[in-house]
């Protein structure tokens, strides 16, 4: 039922659309206080029947989780009989998809719960001076984003933030530059403003110009014809060709040597190039997103990046926050990791002790949500119990002693057999049997939880290493877990 109204002479009208009650009413008086005639509504069925025989309102908030149709089917249908009408969508629920779908249906704002009163009120006194502007919707109900891809995670006001303009940004054709510290997530950045924009049925192509040789940088990009170079037996098709229509991510764009810097403005301008030998022109339609970890200002200063591609790639700049400057959303990151390691293990979930997650905000993080998923997997495999406590953190830092990965005293070969000899001559000495098995036991043991170490915890990997099967490791990691060994 709607809230009971009190008299204004204010004709701008807005509407409240929420099951809870109680945010219902503080947002519904923090709204009349400042002058406006407000009504509530505890459902989108209520507020749909009251449209039928009230006029449109100038602005309307709503929440989208509720029973009945949600906010966003609400705002589907709303935009379909009054496309101008201007909606804020409100959600406790700030995830990339959420916000995404909130603005592709065409919401004029995203108001993350729980918000200060003061600022709900101020952005519906920004949103209603322009109303009477406000273009026809034109958004475009897309595919839903694919919930199997890696997704970014977190909680704070930090990622909020992050969220909310990814959401935004990813139906602006805008070319954007994702910076932060190595390890902060910038290809997840990008991949979501892929995922949720009109492009999202096109390929995503991710290329990190670090990693490729200066030589080979441009045929990489741009293609080469067969016999551009010693050695191009064929054509190649570049990663500009690949990506036609969809998205380009460029990693660390600040390595990119000068003179691909210009080849890369003039596909940025025109948005055409030619292959590596070739005379035809070719032309893309590729939304470019670029990454970096370094101080493009400081290189432009230098004479090492040009100004111009700066501009090219700046238009919209998104700034990720490192995990000590988030340090709340630690553990919502190593519950996600080590879920995903447990499936991809094949093993039991582990859980964390609130020492363990301590242990983990305490560190620094120098490599960022990068080391942290790192360090969970290690504690997946190597963890002997599917509790982690802080000794297990200890040990996946690297802090832990038997387990760090820091070089130890140097053992050579004929070093080794001599101690396992001199040891096996004293143990038949006190008269113990079986010797050979339990030997190749804890030699099998070391050997597994070496080869994990050293491969973060990839089974096929580390069985691949020591020269085993998947399934004759796995078998005998099971077995040396039932004899409490790893």
């Amino acid at each position: 039922m709607p809230e009971p109204q009190r008299p204004s002479g204010n004709d701008v009208r807005i509407w409240v659309v929420d099951d809870d009650r109680a945010v219902r009413f503080v947002l519904c008086t923090a709204l009349r206080e400042a002058g406006f005639v407000v009504e509530g509504f505890e459902s989108a069925a209520a507020a749909l029947a009251a449209l039928a025989s009230q006029p449109v309102p100038s602005l309307l908030f709503t929440d989208v989780r509720m029973p009945g149709d949600d906010g966003l089917v609400l705002l589907d249908k709303l935009k379909a009989m009054h496309p101008q009408l201007p909606v804020i969508v409100m959600s406790a629920y700030t995830d990339v998809a959420s916000t995404a779908g909130a603005f592709r249906g065409g919401a004029h704002e995203f108001l993350s719960k729980p918000f200060d009163l003061d600022d709900a009120v101020a952005l519906a006194r920004r949103v209603l001076p322009a109303t009477e502007t406000l273009a026809p919707d034109t958004a475009n109900a897309a595919e839903a984003a694919q919930e199997s891809a890696p997704q970014l995670v977190g909680d704070t006001p930090a990622m909020r933030a992050l969220f909310r303009a990814i959401g935004k940004l990813a139906q602006a054709p805008l070319a954007v530059l994702v910076t932060g510290e190595t390890g902060t997530g910038k290809e997840l950045v990008a991949s979501a403003l892929h995922r949720e924009s009109p492009r999202a049925q096109a390929p995503f192509v991710a290329l990190n110009t670090a990693a490729i040789p200066a030589e080979l940088l441009e045929s990489e990009l741009f293609g080469h014809e067969a016999g551009a170079f010693t050695g191009a037996q064929r054509r190649h098709v570049g990663r500009f060709e690949q990506a036609h229509g969809g998205t380009l991510f460029l990693d660390e764009i600040g390595d990119m040597p000068l003179g691909l810097q210009t080849r890369l403005l003039r596909v940025l301008a025109q948005g055409e190039f030619f292959r590596v030998g070739g005379r035809e022109l070719i032309h893309v339609d590729v939304r470019v997103i670029a990454a970096t970890h370094q101080d493009l200002e400081r290189l432009v200063a230098e004479g090492r990046f040009r100004a111009d591609l700066l501009h090219r790639l700046d238009v919209v700049r998104l700034q990720l926050p490192p995990l000590r400057e988030r340090r709340a959303d630690i553990g919502q990151l190593a519950t996600t990791f080590l879920a995903a390691a447990a499936q991809k293990l094949e093993g039991p979930g582990k859980r964390l002790t609130a020492a363990a997650l301590q242990a983990l905000g305490e560190h620094e993080w120098p490599g960022n949500v990068r080391e942290l998923e790192n360090v969970c997997w290690r504690m997946a495999a190597l963890a002997t119990s599917d509790t982690i406590g802080a000794a297990d953190v200890e040990m996946a830092l690297n802090r832990g002693g038997t387990r760090s990965t820091a070089p130890a005293a140097s053992v050579d070969a004929g070093q080794w057999e001599a101690l396992l000899s001199s040891w096996a001559r004293q143990r038949l000495l006190e008269g113990a049997e079986g010797l050979h098995a339990q030997v190749r036991e804890r030699v099998d043991h070391a050997l597994l939880e070496a080869a994990l170490q050293v491969t973060h915890g990839r089974r096929a990997e580390a069985a691949a290493r020591l020269g085993l099967g998947r399934n004759t490791l796995t078998r005998k990691l099971g077995a040396g877990r039932r004899r409490g060994h790893t």
